[in-house]
């Protein structure tokens, strides 16, 4: 095993069922409750490729979502060693949050931007407020009534204080630059490498949809995304990225089957070089 693979989740891997791309029926399993009710679906296919995936690679799970959100979700291949939450605000090493880590952020100003993203946002068109795990801020909003040159506005000032800002749908996450997914990621790798579980020549693969996963899928040596969500509302492109040719639940099967082609290809690769080292030494 020498591969990382980084997923996030929501619109990559799991789906409720208005992002699905079709109606719920005998094709999918239900891989998160709440409040009594399915709240997200992975495609059969999916779930089965994401639990072969896991035999042959460490797969990260890698979310925006809070430790509260990412726990109710049951997704195939669990118990995981290692899975980020937060987008990279915590790091969960075998499902508890790593204090180190988290320790490491303890003086953002989240506070004052709070309340100064409070004093620009009244108005009915902000539906709630939420922190995020006391790293984050994000609106839920009703998207067709967001003021003209909110977003534009709002930016400006958070870039000059080192934070951003991304819509995802009815969501605007306010973040800080520090919070990110990439340097987690990069974080579990030394780890795993410091422990053995890969080399120091490990392949990192990632697969994401949304802005926050951008960062993400540049680090990584290969990415792939769905043709769906803000990056492809965006035409998002780098090298050693790949978009998948389908949208919404069946582009996450087309990730799968892409990430297990690679990981295959560094097995086999790894295979053949050492073997050539052995016969080089006999």
């Amino acid at each position: 095993m020498n591969t990382l693979v980084a997923v996030d989740l929501d619109r990559t891997m799991i789906f409720s069922a208005a992002a699905l791309g079709f109606e719920v029926d005998d094709t999918v399993v239900c891989v998160e409750m709440f409040e009594r009710a399915p709240l997200s679906y992975m495609t059969t296919a999916a779930a089965e490729s994401l639990r072969t995936l896991t035999a042959d690679a460490v797969v990260v799970p890698t979310t925006t979502r809070t430790i509260e959100q990412f726990q109710r979700v049951s997704l195939p291949g669990a118990p995981w060693r290692f899975s980020i939450t937060s987008n990279g605000g915590n790091i969960l090493v075998d499902g508890e949050p790593d204090r180190a880590w988290r320790a490491g952020f303890s003086d953002i100003d989240l506070g004052g931007v709070r309340e100064e993203l409070t004093r620009r946002t009244g108005g009915d068109w902000v539906l709630k407020r939420r922190t995020a795990d006391d790293l984050f801020c994000y609106l839920v909003v009703e998207p067709a009534a967001v003021p003209p040159g909110f977003l534009a506005d709002w930016s400006s000032w958070c870039a000059a204080r080192g934070w951003n800002v991304s819509q995802q749908g009815r969501k605007i996450y306010t973040m800080p630059d520090v919070v990110c997914k990439n340097r987690a990621v990069a974080e579990v790798l030394t780890r795993c490498i410091d422990d053995g579980i890969l080399d120091d020549r490990a392949l990192t693969l990632a697969a994401g949809d949304g802005a926050l996963d951008a960062d993400m899928l540049i680090a990584a040596d290969r990415s792939i995304r769905p043709r769906h969500g803000e990056l492809e509302a965006k035409n998002f492109r780098h090298d050693g990225l790949v978009v998948t040719r389908s949208a919404g639940a069946l582009a996450s099967e087309e990730i799968l089957t892409w990430l297990q082609a690679e990981t295959a290809r560094e097995v086999d690769g790894t295979i053949r070089a050492s073997a050539a080292s052995n016969k080089a030494r006999g």
